[in-house]
């Protein structure tokens, strides 16, 4: 795995992965997804779709989202312009770490990935003016398993990079449920 460092976050299955660049006066080169490094990590998601988003504004909140069974999705995130905070949420019944956040910045400049096992909620904080966020997904979009846990929660205590009155959101992601009224269907 010479192309690629990568670093187990604080809750089990959160892998913060960075891909090796090779620059000269042209710029740069880099593989940012092999099966195989991605199973030499334990990775064994399966990619079947890739989603991308413009957030024009910095502190534009997206999430906390995720799909529940029988669709869930693991997802794996990077930054193609600009840079975000972003959040997984774990959501898996059993888990010591249930209810508990783990967090990472992702700057186009740097590279970094997050691999978002299924079981997490996942949302992000914009950090600049038109960031571009690309991201892979094990499953395919299922609005009838499409759901969400509120930003702010105060019970996942979530650091923010910004004042709750300058975020930026849908209307949809404004009225998510709480996690006390979310029955996790994912399990350890």
């Amino acid at each position: 795995m010479a192309n690629v460092t990568f670093e187990r976050l604080a809750i089990a299955g959160l892998v913060m992965i960075v891909p090796r660049r090779f620059g000269d006066e042209r710029g740069y080169f880099m593989e940012t997804y092999s099966a195989r490094d991605f199973a030499a990590l334990g990775i064994g998601a399966t990619f079947v779709q890739d989603n991308q988003s413009l957030s024009a504004q910095p502190g534009t909140v997206r999430g906390l989202h995720f799909q529940i069974p029988p669709e869930p999705q693991a997802k794996l995130v990077r930054v193609l312009k600009g840079s975000i905070f972003d959040v997984a949420v774990d959501l898996r019944r059993g888990s010591s770490s249930y209810g508990r956040w783990c967090s990472a910045t992702l700057t186009a400049g740097g590279g970094e990935q997050l691999f978002i096992p299924q079981g997490f909620a996942h949302g992000f904080c914009t950090l600049e003016t038109d960031t571009e966020v690309a991201y892979k997904v094990d499953g395919y979009y299922a609005p009838e398993c499409d759901a969400g846990i509120l930003w702010n929660d105060p019970a996942l205590g979530i650091a923010w990079p910004i004042a709750q009155t300058e975020a930026i959101l849908s209307r949809k992601d404004a009225i998510l449920p709480r996690i006390r009224d979310f029955a996790s269907p994912f399990r350890l």
